[in-house]
């Protein structure tokens, strides 16, 4: 099969394409003959040497593919050979061929093609489990999403509009702004130019939102406790802006807030099961009747790996990078 290895840790040039066996799938695994590939920041993190696999897992980056079912491993019983599946990895996902767990695998969503359906399992899996279970978002609720113009911010946004929720969001520009409120929230508020938390307040009368769902960390932790409603939750799934805050505990206490937070690479298969039943019943639905569709920025050859990286890296894009085969 062809594949993109990470060379040695360091920037875009170091994805190298090699010729590499097909893997093997494993007991209650799928092979999968992969037409599409979704680039995530984990896989910068992973090629520069910051976020290595799990024990066991491919070292080519890649955490979502979609594709044809192309052999199955013992146990298998809900998939056979030829089904059009999209797959959570936790690795391998840069290749022609890879092999995913058959728990972490989908039907792809009737009227998505390949690029679309590539798009869906890493975002969908982080934004399901961490905005709507880990931080019990409920519809009539209000909600605060930073990055709103990335892959999980325009899945977030969307997701969280379609289930009844008020929502804002944060971006770079007033463009990215404009697209999130395309997509449903109420506001786009520009970091660069305003402070979200004066803008969230005054949005909700000085309510606060219930959740904030952030990838940033560090300087935005104080400020998101201070916009949390009582009872409010913040659900951490990055920390883009450094990994350590002061927090005030006495806001903590006497406003009855949540910190919560999770990874999911490192998850097991049952575990990841779990959230893509959840998916399949919940989701599936708003994908199918288009209320909800990932948002494809650009599609790449497999082997213009690199560009796929400099171009997530830059961060001007709305929404998903796809590689294609």
């Amino acid at each position: 099969m062809l594949a993109i290895e990470i060379r040695t840790p360091g920037g875009p040039d170091v994805l190298t394409p090699v010729e590499r066996p097909d893997p093997v799938p494993s007991d209650g695994e799928l092979l999968i003959a992969v037409e599409a590939a979704g680039v995530n920041r984990p896989d910068l993190l992973q090629r520069r040497g910051a976020y290595p696999p799990p024990p066991g897992a491919s070292d080519l980056p890649g955490l979502e593919v979609a594709g044809t079912v192309a052999a199955t491993g013992s146990g298998v019983r809900d998939w056979q050979v030829g089904d059009k599946v999209c797959a959570l990895l936790a690795g391998g996902g840069y290749a022609t061929r890879a092999v995913a767990p058959a728990l972490q695998c989908l039907p792809v969503p009737r009227g998505l093609n390949m690029v679309s359906a590539a798009a869906i399992p890493e975002t969908f899996f982080t934004v399901w489990t961490n905005l709507f279970d880990r931080a019990r978002l409920r519809a009539g609720e209000t909600v605060l999403i930073h990055g709103g113009a990335s892959g999980i911010g325009t899945t977030a946004i969307q997701l969280a509009d379609a289930r009844g929720s008020r929502v804002f969001a944060t971006a770079g520009s007033d463009e990215k702004c404009r697209a999130c409120e395309a997509l449903g929230a109420e506001r786009g508020i520009n970091y660069r130019t305003e402070d979200f938390a004066e803008v969230v307040l005054a949005l909700t009368q000085g309510r606060g939102v219930d959740v904030v769902l952030d990838m940033v960390g560090g300087p935005y932790v104080a400020r998101n406790l201070s916009i949390l409603a009582t009872e409010g939750r913040l659900s951490q799934i990055a920390m883009m802006g450094g990994d350590a805050a002061p927090v005030d505990f006495r806001r903590l206490l006497t406003k009855r807030l949540t910190i919560t937070g999770s990874t999911l690479r490192p998850r097991s298969p049952a575990e990841k099961g779990v959230i893509a039943e959840a998916l399949h019943r919940e989701v599936w639905p708003l994908l199918e009747s288009g209320r909800v569709k990932p948002v494809i920025f650009k599609t790449f050859p497999l082997i213009e790996a690199s560009e796929a990286h400099r171009l997530l890296e830059a961060g001007n894009h709305v929404g998903k990078i796809v590689l294609v085969v």
